[in-house]
């Protein structure tokens, strides 16, 4: 008896946005990020466990498109690190640098102070029942 096996084509989880830029599996993490961990030796698990957001085969899917493609990946590759300082010049007009550093130490450190304090509190362990009357 003879077993068939029915081959179809893998959807490639590449999308190219309005900015040019190549994302992965309808997330925000770049086709970049994936082949530069897998030029620097990371694993297809590694680089799913890196970005959660990530699925695995999506993972596997890019590295192929990578290895079969890969004198076209090189260079957007290499176009797009020509235009990262201008990106990153652009984004500091958009976005104010000033003092981010202790916004951010500031948040965390409010972060810190309610978390210690839901952890202390007597309440913790007590469901309350928002449905009651």
């Amino acid at each position: 008896m003879a077993t068939t096996l029915n081959i179809q084509p893998i959807p490639l989880p590449l999308t190219l946005g309005k900015d040019g830029v190549a994302r992965v599996g309808g997330t925000r993490v770049t086709l970049d990020t994936v082949v530069r961990a897998f030029i620097r030796g990371a694993t297809a698990e590694e680089i799913a466990q890196q970005y959660p957001s990530l699925s695995l085969s999506d993972v596997y899917a890019t590295i192929s498109y990578y290895l079969q493609y890969r004198d076209e990946v090189d260079k957007y590759l290499e176009k797009r690190r020509k235009q990262a300082p201008a990106v990153k010049r652009e984004n500091q007009k958009r976005f104010d640098q000033t003092g981010i550093r202790e916004r951010l130490l500031a948040r965390k450190n409010s972060l810190k102070k309610h978390s210690e304090f839901f952890r202390s509190s007597p309440l913790v362990g007590i469901e309350i029942d928002l449905n009651r009357k």
